[in-house]
């Protein structure tokens, strides 16, 4: 130790890094300026908040995980974090453009009006749920359309698109969560978060020197910054929600209305994939992609239904029940027709491996709705007691042919409520017109509630040319920002 050698000092152990980064895996500045690769390379779990490499024919698979995440912004200090969360945003306002042109094309407009027709006619034939053939068929159809070299169609293209607006938000949410570790692991040394002393004025009634003074200064602001970023609790994807949702219910994404009704051919797309993928995971060689996880379609898929008001639309389709349905009909025609059929050894054969995809098919359908289920709760609004109390007395003096209920329109897939509908058509901004900043009066989310006040960050990259921008993403409050770690 050279500054014992030197001057006789024992210092205590600092724990700097010896390189860059504490870790083997991505740093978080990597990953900021390559967004658009990582969504792309990467499979989010939900569970464990991890990103695996997508596996084609290495040996070897990158991981980032929330330690991964807090070690960089240990290194780089948490003023990262903000600008991360920034580029991430605006790398989802250029996909949100892309998810929008899909959805226009006369091909798939066309086919998804006369899909919301012929559910709306046969609603009452079909017990309110979306047939599993429909979807199946759907996809038939859009092959039709035409093939990439690679193989996809434009409905796996846009089920990528939608995979890595998920993925983007699950860099959001392992960038918070590692920052909620960073930060408990910093205050860990203060013994009672309720009762601080403050430094500085116990050093002026001792009458210490100037310089002890700066110091128990200095100390009294670390310590208050760090108990506030501890108890603070930001909702970066509720804040992405708020933010978005006014822009696209302007009338020129009227056509986003449809988006519900190719859910249920998208899962179906989805299921199929992992499928493939989870079966050559098993196989030694081969230079197809195989992965056995991948939530960032199940939690962008939350998000687009929430961002567009359909959670109601989708759940009168009632698809997962569906799915469930159709594999018991199926299972049960298979026994029945095992009956009545001689016990040939083809015929066993072609029976196992009917029941063996049938049984693949709702295990799959089972864990995507186990993923889709929990990923909605991400942007689940919590009515407080005053607002039950409230809405239980509207429902009792109101009108009694109107409880209160969304108001579904099946034309158009679109659903609104009675609160909501005056605060969404003030929110959303004039057509042909950039919503307003953050902050503003107009930028006011669902509710009337503000988003949280704004830093300055590092600049975000700007959209293509003839892309329209959205707003920057308000950062969390100035409390949030903790101080480096101690030298």
């Amino acid at each position: 130790n050279l500054a014992y050698e030197e001057y006789g000092l024992k210092l205590a152990e600092v724990h700097l890094p010896g390189s860059s980064h504490y870790s083997e895996g991505l740093d978080i500045l990597e990953i900021m300026r390559n967004i658009h690769i990582f969504v792309g390379k990467y499979n989010y779990n939900m569970n464990t908040q991890m990103f695996v490499q997508q596996a084609t024919d290495q040996k070897h698979l990158n991981t980032i995980s929330i330690q991964h995440i807090a070690d960089s912004i240990r290194t780089h200090g948490t003023g990262i974090m903000n600008t991360a969360i920034n580029f991430t945003y605006h790398f989802m306002g250029r996909k949100l453009m892309t998810f929008s042109e899909f959805l226009f094309d006369d091909h798939i407009k066309s086919r998804l009006m006369k899909d919301i027709r012929w559910f709306r006619d046969n609603n009452d034939k079909l017990k309110n749920k979306y047939p599993f053939i429909r979807a199946e068929k759907f996809n038939r159809a859009i092959r039709k359309l035409g093939v990439t070299k690679s193989g996809e169609t434009y409905l796996d293209r846009f089920r990528r698109i939608i995979t890595e607006i998920g993925n983007a938000l699950g860099y959001v949410r392992t960038v918070r969560s590692a920052g909620m570790q960073y930060s408990s692991n910093a205050i860990k040394f203060v013994p009672d978060l309720e009762d601080i002393a403050d430094f500085q004025d116990m050093v002026e009634e001792q009458k210490l020197s100037n310089e002890t003074k700066e110091a128990c200064k200095n100390l009294d602001n670390v310590l208050k910054s760090l108990t506030s970023s501890f108890s603070s609790n930001t909702e970066y994807l509720k804040i992405l929600v708020n933010i978005v949702k006014p822009y696209l219910q302007k009338e020129k994404f009227r056509h986003l209305q449809n988006f519900h009704i190719i859910v249920p051919p998208l899962t179906f797309n989805f299921v199929e994939k992992m499928s493939i993928q989870k079966e050559r995971i098993s196989k030694k060689s081969g230079r197809g992609e195989a992965s056995f996880t991948d939530d960032g379609f199940a939690l962008g898929l939350a998000y687009l239904l929430k961002l567009l008001d359909q959670d109601s639309a989708f759940d009168s389709l009632h698809w997962f029940n569906a799915v469930k349905d159709f594999v018991n009909e199926k299972k049960a025609e298979i026994a029945a027709q095992k009956k009545q059929r001689s016990s040939k050894e083809t015929d066993m054969q072609h029976v196992q491996l009917t029941i063996k995809r049938l049984s693949n098919i709702r295990r799959e359908f089972e864990l995507l709705y186990y993923s889709f289920t929990g990923a909605r709760i991400f942007f689940s609004e919590q009515e407080s007691e005053e607002d039950k109390k409230d809405g239980k007395q509207e429902g009792k003096t109101g009108d009694p042919n109107t409880n209160g209920d969304a108001k579904h329109d099946t034309s158009s897939g679109s659903t609104t409520t009675p609160d909501n509908n005056s605060n969404n058509n003030n929110n959303a901004a004039p057509a042909g017109e950039i919503p307003p900043p953050p902050g503003s009066a107009a930028s006011l989310g669902p509710g009337g509630v503000p988003p949280p006040p704004g830093i300055a960050s590092a600049p975000a990259p700007s959209p293509p040319a003839g892309e329209a921008s959205l707003p920057s993403i308000p950062p969390p409050p100035p409390s949030n920002l903790l101080p480096p770690p101690p030298m």
